[in-house]
């Protein structure tokens, strides 16, 4: 979080969002001996396995040993004992006063060696590690302004497990020269350098970046080259005869200057300008001129100590924090004569000498800082070894009094949880900043090993903790990168990511949550009894499991231990103000985002800002993969947690309700969390109730299980009015979604007690759908609708099935039960449902239409033949047409009913429905043997219709009637009645088949039928023509029957049909079709009467005379003379001349037939010719016989028998 202003500063302070934060290394520091003076102050801090040193303006030098805490109690904190008060020695310059002495100034540690150096009133002593005894007898160095220059690569070697040499090479900066010195059993010089006035070094290889009192510069130990740099502050001018970025000679007279890549014997590697490259404007930019002035010294011997008020300072050990200047006394006397106004004996105002600040951030960089006064802001600046720049500069509000680099690429010793590559690197500078009650000391923290890319630099604010004086904020802050490190603990991680047992219900005992779960459903109270099965089936499941999962306090203790586990850190930063000391450990990401959580959550009423700053947030490492454990359950955490806080929002946001990408925002947080749904269910009333907690219990992070748990403990769950019918639209919605994402997930490995999960998320989603159905319009499911997520749901089967059960009854959703029950394939379940709603039962969907009809389809899909029998006969008695296509379906799964066992059956069970199966039988099947039996049911019917109905009697009638009007040509009889059959008259349709099934080629009781028929004579005569006609001409009555058809149906067409046929049949093409019957068992085909042979021309010539002497009977004269005329003309050759001419009267013109005359005499003619043609064959043929036997005779010639 970027600090804009100081009130943002302050809160992120309170908040630990910053990328560090400070824990205690050792508090009231007891700088006093006797612990009465309150003057005293610490100057530098070191730290190397468990033993700490504090070097203090007392001039002593403090031990420190650490008391390791008690390892079976996890909330102890090491403790710190003093093991000893020293004295450095140092040489005490004359007219100097303790007011002036800066004591301790530096620890250098050199544990390769088991050496430390003290530089105490600028003077250097050597001692032994740890317990600081005194070595190499009396070996002091004098008038030293600094003491380091270690190389810093291989200290990095060293925390890489490679060690460093046996000895170690330091730099001491003396007044005029810098000496090389190394230190192993002894402390040998090695060489000098000519770099006058020195105050601080820091190298790495060969390579050390200096500063003296106004400018930085870059030396190479072993060729003894100098590369001028920029000046500290960037008022000043340059010395003359110095050219910024050049190399110098600087081991003898010649001071010739070099270019700074070609006199390197290393490689370049940092700076991508070609050899010849010299520094440009990216340096210039921060120096004000070229050149600068030649500092004043003097040519006597190297100057007292005591001659610069002030001690030198290191990379990461500040001197004294109280000064500001950073210079010596007479500068900062100039300084502030130059800011106050005074003149000054030159003609240009005096700048201000800066404390010059070095550290390296990288084994191929240096990060330097200039600016222009201490009140002003400074500027990093980052350079390789050669000099060149090489990254963007940095800025710092105010000029630091120190700095130090934690972290990067480059940093095998920072203060983090892992030991990442690709670990950020922060710059941490102790700064003042001002605020409403005054000036206040901490740490301003940035990253220094950004692109440059980001519009805003983030820095972030961290000021020591208040101890209760209000001077604490307001005194000075020091730094220091230590040498050794020290691991450290969080307790807030455990506290947040240990998983803690969530209990969604105020009681505790499983029992009562019980009673809680299912004390009602989710629209009315149910009953005691339902409880008490619910209650029994939910131990039951639970205690199925116990022993799969240990007690919670063996859980409880791993999940605490393996979040300790975690919670580890290592740190190298400490800080000190006062008489307090802390290390500055990197904050963990899980902290500083659950910091600004809790920053963001603090609002009364979370905004449409709030929730957008929530969802932020979650940006921030949105797509980016988590390199440890700890990072991966961190972005697990806080997108729960975030998740649960924009839910509790969601909840009560009736004054700031949620936008649309507001809710899909949520409910993709909620998904991607893995956040139990049984706990975003148990924060919802009328759905908590189908959260199911066993004994194992729900477990979750204990940063989450506070929230909810808060949350529950505010609101309002009470039974009686906590339901789904209460819940708004928007929330029902929501929940309808986001558990539909959840049921996706289903069979995933990852999902810990899948069972309970989904059994719960199965419960909600029905219950909710089930609410949301209610409004639906009555009718089948139309597409991406809420019924169609519920059809989905239950076709796609459901873990809580019992509980299923309950809330379907509930809501009255037969159909959707029946669903369910086809999802577990439970078909008895299913027609019965089915035949519940079938029978008015109240379902209130209205989803089940043609429910007969569905009975039937289904009965085809179900291999149980008892099922279908059962509701075979069922639907056989509610609708037997329908019922019978279930015993005479063919490609059912169930075993075949045998025709004869469905008849039987049918006739017990069902007798409505036994006309339906035989005609399914002899039509569909072909099956003759049912014929005669069918033909009876027909009569029944037609019968029993025409005797009881006058007005049926009376529509036949007027058939026959009607028909006869009819003029020619008209078709069939039968087709007539085809053609005009009412759609619902069963007698109509019932008459149809009988003619059907009487002029089929059956065998039949012709005799039997004749009865039945002449048992409606004593209703009304001839009320049967077409049947007595049919039967007529099975029975050769064909006289009768060619009466019938011309006198009583008019029907002229069918009396010729009938003559041609030879009386066979008079409605032959209307029978179904006979060629290819399907495959029956045997003896289910009844014996046929035997097929006629084809009748012969006699057989016909004498039915076309009968039937003429019926047309010559006609009582109308034009129909007479017209039939008669039409059979003479196109059926003549039936005929005999002398026959037809002695019975047509003498009244008629020989016109009328004189068609058939001329074909008669010309048949006449034709036949006289063929036998006179004939004959004449004959003849030749017995000519040529004989002519073929005196041929024969000839050749065999006369034969003589004895």
């Amino acid at each position: 979080m970027a600090s804009h202003s100081q009130g943002d500063k302050r809160s992120l302070k309170e908040l630990g969002a910053g990328p560090f934060v400070l824990r205690t290394l050792f508090a009231d520091v007891p700088l006093s001996e006797d612990g009465t003076r309150d003057d005293i102050k610490i100057n530098c801090v070191e730290y190397l396995d468990g033993h700490l040193y504090v070097g203090t303006s007392d001039s002593e030098l403090l031990h420190f040993f650490q008391i390791p805490p008690d390892p079976t109690d996890k909330s102890t904190v090491p403790t710190f004992i003093l093991a000893s008060r020293l004295r450095p020695a140092f040489a005490e310059p004359a007219g100097t006063s303790n007011a002036t002495k800066p004591g301790v100034q530096q620890i250098l540690l050199l544990p390769t060696v088991g050496k430390a150096c003290i530089l105490c009133n600028c003077t250097v002593t050597f001692y032994s590690l740890p317990e600081l005894s005194p070595v190499f007898g009396s070996t002091q160095v004098k008038n030293c302004n600094w003491v380091g220059g270690v190389d810093l690569n291989e200290i990095s070697s060293d925390y890489n497990g490679r060690g460093e040499s046996a000895g170690v090479t330091i730099l001491l900066s003396l007044n005029r020269k810098i000496q090389v010195v190394s230190i192993g059993d002894g402390a040998r010089p090695i060489k000098k350098i000519d770099f006058a006035g020195s105050t601080i070094s820091v190298r790495r290889d060969s390579i050390a970046c200096v500063a003296d009192s106004r400018s930085y510069a870059l030396l190479e130990i072993e060729q003894q080259l100098k590369i001028p740099l920029m000046s500290i502050s960037s008022l000043d001018e340059a010395e003359p005869g110095n050219i910024v970025g050049q190399a110098q000679h600087i081991s003898g007279s010649s001071g010739g200057l070099l270019r700074s890549n070609s006199t390197q014997s290393r490689p370049q590697t940092q700076s991508p300008e070609p050899p010849t490259h010299r520094r440009g404007t990216s340096l210039g930019d921060f120096i004000t001129g070229v050149n600068r002035r030649q500092e004043y010294r003097s040519a006597e011997d190297e100057e007292p100590v005591s001659r610069q008020g002030t001690p030198p300072v290191i990379a990461t050990s500040p001197k004294p924090p109280e000064e500001t200047t950073g210079a010596n006394p007479p500068a900062s006397d100039g300084a502030t004569r130059s800011q106050t106004g005074r003149a000054t004996p030159t003609p240009r105002p005096q700048p201000g000498l800066l404390k010059p600040l070095i550290v390296s951030p990288t084994p191929e960089e240096f990060l330097l800082v200039t600016g222009t006064g201490p009140l002003e802001p400074g500027i990093g600046m980052f350079v390789n070894l050669d000099g060149d720049p090489t990254r963007p500069t940095i800025e710092f509000d105010r000029y630091p009094k120190e700095i130090v680099v934690d972290g990067g690429s480059g940093d095998m010793s920072s203060s983090r949880t892992s030991a990442d590559p690709d670990d950020e690197g922060y710059v941490l500078a102790s700064v003042g900043r001002d605020f409403s009650d005054g000036v206040h000391y901490g740490l301003e923290i940035q990253r220094w090993d950004t692109n440059g890319a980001e519009s805003e630099t983030m820095k972030h604010w961290l000021e020591p903790p208040n101890t209760g004086s209000a001077i604490n904020s307001q005194q000075n802050v020091g730094i220091r990168s230590l040498r050794g490190t020290e691991a450290t603990h969080f307790q807030e991680i455990v506290d947040r990511l240990c998983r803690r047992k969530f209990k969604p219900f105020s009681t505790g005992s499983l029992d009562t949550s019980t009673m809680s779960l299912r004390s009602y459903d989710s629209r009315t109270a149910s009953s005691m009894e339902r409880l008490s099965k619910e209650k029994e089936l939910f131990e039951r499941d639970t205690d199925s499991s116990s022993e799969d999962f240990p007690p919670d306090t063996t859980r409880r203790a791993d999940e605490e231990e393996y979040a300790r586990r975690l919670a580890g850190s290592t740190t190298r930063l400490a800080v000190w103000s006062g008489k307090n000391i802390w290390w500055a450990v990197r904050n963990p990401l899980i902290l500083r985002l659950d910091a600004q959580l809790e920053a963001t959550a603090s609002a009364p009423n979370l905004a449409s800002a709030e929730r957008r700053d929530l969802v932020n947030i979650l940006n921030s490492f949105r797509g980016q993969d988590a390199k440890t454990e700890l990072e991966f359950l961190t972005f697990s955490y806080i997108r729960q947690r975030v998740g649960l806080l924009l839910l509790t929002c969601f909840l009560k946001s009736e004054d700031s309700p949620f936008s649309e990408p507001e809710l899909r925002a949520m409910e993709e947080i909620l998904v991607e969390s893995l956040l139990d749904p049984r706990v975003v269910l148990s924060l919802i009333p009328g759905v908590r109730n189908e959260v199911i907690e066993t004994k194992r219990g729900i477990w979750i992070f204990g940063g989450v299980k506070l929230t909810a748990e808060e949350y529950i403990a505010k609101g309002n769950f009470d039974k009686d009015k906590a339901t789904l019918a209460t819940l708004s639209q928007p929330v029902l919605h929501f929940l309808r979604r986001f558990l539909t994402a959840w049921r996706r997930k289903k069979g995933f490995g990852s999902i810990p007690d899948e069972n309970e999960v989904f059994r719960t998320v199965d419960a909600a989603l029905l219950a909710v759908l089930l609410e949301l159905d209610q409004k639906s319009t009555p009718g089948p499911a139309k597409a991406r609708s809420v019924r169609a997520d519920l059809y989905e749901l239950v076709d796609t089967g459901v873990d809580c099935f019992n509980r299923a059960e309950t809330l379907i009854e509930s809501y009255h959703r037969l159909y959707v039960l029946s669903r369910l029950y086809q999802s577990r394939k439970m078909a008895a379940d299913v027609l019965a449902t089915w035949k519940r709603i079938i029978e008015g039962e109240r379902d209130d969907g209205g989803e089940l239409t043609d429910g007969e009809q569905r009975v039937r389809e289904y009965l085809t899909k179900i291999s149980n033949q008892a099922l279908v029998q059962e509701y075979g006969i069922w639907l056989a008695n509610r609708n037997p047409k329908l019922g019978v296509q279930i015993f005479a379906e063919d490609k059912g799964r169930a075993p075949k009913f045998e025709p004869n066992q469905v008849v039987q059956l049918l006739r017990e069970e069902a007798p409505d429905a036994v006309k339906y199966y035989l005609e399914h039988l002899v039509f569909g099947k072909g099956h003759s043997v049912y014929v005669n039996e069918l033909i009876m049911y027909y009569l029944d019917i037609v019968i029993t219709r025409l005797r009881t109905s006058a007005e049926a009697r009376e529509v036949v009638m007027s058939t026959y009637t009607a028909y006869r009007a009819l003029h020619p040509p008209k078709p069939t009889y039968r087709q007539f009645l085809t053609d005009n059959a009412p759609a619902d008259d069963e007698l109509w349709h019932s008459r149809l088949r009988l003619l059907q099934l009487l002029g089929g080629n059956y065998d039949y009781d012709a005799a039997v039928i004749r009865d039945r028929i002449a048992s409606l004579s004593s209703t009304a005569e001839d009320l049967l023509v077409p049947e007595t006609i049919i039967l007529d001409g099975r029975e050769r009555n064909h006289e009768n029957a060619l009466r019938l058809l011309v006198h009583q149906l008019g029907d002229y067409d069918t009396a010729v049909a009938y003559c041609f046929r030879g009386g066979a049949s008079i409605y032959s093409i209307y029978q179904a079709p006979q060629s290819q019957p399907p495959p029956s068992p045997k003896g289910l085909k009844g014996p046929k009467r035997r097929d006629s042979t084809p009748p012969t021309q006699d057989q016909q010539a004498r039915l076309f005379r009968a039937l003429l002497g019926e047309f010559l009977e006609l009582e109308d004269v034009s129909d007479r003379v017209e039939q008669t005329g039409l059979l003479l003309e196109k059926f003549g050759c039936w005929f005999d001349v002398g026959d037809v001419l002695s019975v047509i009267p003498d009244s008629w013109s020989v016109d009328l037939i004189a068609g058939f005359l001329v074909k008669a005499l010309r048949r006449i003619v034709v036949e006289k010719n063929e036998t006179t043609v004939a004959r004449a064959l004959s003849s030749a043929q017995n000519l040529q016989i004989q002519h073929d036997l005196i041929v024969k005779i000839e050749e065999k010639g006369p034969s003589i028998e004895t």
